[in-house]
């Protein structure tokens, strides 16, 4: 099963090159690079013309709107072919998928937490039998460095991690970190696809979930 996945296009998403169709496409947050509803309205109507089977996303602290809306307003909007995750989770095709916007505190941005009980409370939300984990914070350690050499990500959630049976973390948020790495048999994608300048330079991650810790080259 092959999924394409990708991070924080912050409104640039008709600029990105992908595959021409696959199994699962996957955004881990940052839709939005203001998050206003037009600009959510957009990005669903892109996301939802990409010829994927699956079309799975969460928001990122740029998306303000889907943080600010009643849920069912949300849902109103969401086509039939997407799956939006929001400290929920999905199965397809035998990978049980769990995704959450929030991240420790930023500035004051969307889906702000505070590091602690505040957070861990999303993370005890993780089914500990989850197969991909997606989230737009990193977590602690593990493609999270700053251009200022700043180790951001969620030291709760890299503890949540280790608890459970996860064989992938999807991420996003911090543009330059953006890669793939493995840590103890978990794979970690920081699929950021701007970089820190929000220029659009890096290239969807592509992998196959069965065998999840060799992406597939680009042709």
């Amino acid at each position: 099963m092959k999924a394409t996945i990708i991070s924080d296009t912050h409104g640039l998403h008709h600029d990105l090159k992908l595959p021409y169709g696959g199994d699962i496409l996957i955004h881990a947050g940052d839709v939005c690079n203001r998050g206003h509803k037009n600009e959510a309205i957009n990005f669903l109507k892109w996301f939802e013309k990409q010829d994927f089977k699956y079309k799975v996303f969460i928001a990122g602290n740029h998306d303000f709107y889907f943080e600010g809306e009643p849920q069912e307003e949300i849902n109103k909007l969401i086509p039939d072919s997407i799956i939006y995750l929001n400290d929920s989770g999905v199965e397809i095709e035998g990978f049980k998928i769990w995704g959450s916007p929030v991240q420790p505190r930023f500035f004051d941005w969307a889906f702000n937490r505070d590091r602690g009980p505040k957070i861990a409370k999303h993370w005890n939300l993780i089914p500990n039998d989850t197969d991909i984990l997606i989230t737009h914070g990193p977590a602690y350690g593990i493609l999270d460095r700053t251009s200022r050499g700043q180790l951001v990500g969620c030291e709760d959630l890299l503890k949540k991690i280790k608890e459970t049976k996860i064989k992938l973390h999807i991420c996003g948020h911090i543009h330059e970190a953006y890669g793939m790495k493995t840590v103890d048999n978990i794979a970690y994608i920081n699929a950021s696809v701007l970089n820190l300048a929000y220029k659009l330079v890096n290239e969807p991650v592509e992998i196959d979930l069965h065998d999840i810790n060799n992406p597939i080259p680009r042709s």
